[in-house]
């Protein structure tokens, strides 16, 4: 593999469509609301954007420091725990990438003020202590829960306020479909690696539940996205056209049977298709979410 194919193994395109959902669907409610604004809406895309390759980096970084990712784990190659580029390289990218969405939130903090300081800092901040800092998050079981907040309520509801300059509760809601969704990837994955986890000492929630506790917070994240536009439309009169996101649900089909089916001791490499599906499908949802709000 020649250095530009590292390094975008490096980056892991495929998580990107958690990254662009939220601001996908934060921006259909702003049109619907009518304050759709490209320029900043641009902005936030790519800001999440760039968050979501400096957290890949960093993660790759970190848990290669920790020795959270031994040579007998399953799924996509870590750079640097493979050598495939040396530690301090990837460190350097990581913080030269989130440097990068720093400078793009400064634009935006230019549109929408002090709150966009506020969500931009710990959203950057989180990027790092992921797996990072003194108190890495994945390391203690509040991965889900970081997942959910900043690439779905945060996300969501920051690309909804640099354009209408303006709180709305329906975030909120927008936010939790697309955050559960996203969560519900960062689930598969913890399943498949869970054995590995434990073993490192990195005490995930999927560690923590177990399999049958792993299976029903993937459930839970399905049934939630599900729930979200016949509660939209009861409680903030959203068009039909937000059922549109249910589009999207058909291809979980494949990774909810394969994660109810996974057992204690089941080769965890069955779960690997089931990873990209649910990341097409998160990504997919926050798309229809968006264009369903727009078109109403």
């Amino acid at each position: 593999m020649n250095r530009l194919g590292i390094w975008i193994l490096a980056v892991r395109p495929r998580t990107l469509t958690a990254a662009a959902a939220p601001v996908f669907a934060g921006s259909g409610l702003a049109w619907h609301h009518g304050h759709f604004r490209f320029l900043p809406a641009l902005a936030a895309l790519v800001g999440a954007l760039l968050i979501q390759v400096g957290t890949n980096l960093a993660n790759d970084y970190y848990d290669f420091l920790r020795g959270g990712d031994p040579q007998d784990r399953v799924g996509p190659v870590r750079v640097t725990q493979a050598g495939l580029l040396p530690p301090p390289a990837v460190r350097r990218a990581a913080y030269g990438v989130l440097g990068a969405a720093f400078l793009v939130g400064i634009y935006l903090v230019g549109v929408g003020g002090w709150p966009v300081v506020v969500i931009g800092l710990a959203s950057l901040a989180s990027a790092v202590a992921y797996t990072g800092g003194p108190f890495p998050l994945a390391y203690h079981g509040l991965g889900d829960l970081f997942v959910f907040v900043f690439f779905g309520l945060v996300a969501v509801g920051g690309t909804y306020w640099v354009q209408a300059l303006a709180w709305n509760p329906a975030v909120l809601l927008a936010g939790a479909g697309v955050g559960a969704l996203t969560t519900a990837i960062l689930v598969v994955n913890n399943l498949r690696d869970r054995e590995t986890d434990a073993r490192v000492g990195k005490r995930t929630l999927a560690v923590r539940l177990g399999v049958r506790g792993t299976q029903g917070e993937f459930l839970l994240a399905v049934l939630l996205a599900a729930l979200v536009p016949p509660l939209g439309r009861v409680l903030f009169g959203w068009p039909f056209g937000a059922f549109l996101a249910w589009g999207a649900l058909p291809a979980l089909a494949g990774p909810v049977s394969v994660v109810l089916g996974f057992r204690e001791g089941s080769d965890p490499r069955v779960l690997l298709p089931s990873l990209g599906k649910t990341a097409l499908a998160a990504g997919l949802y926050g798309l229809l979410l968006g264009l369903g709000l727009a078109l109403g």
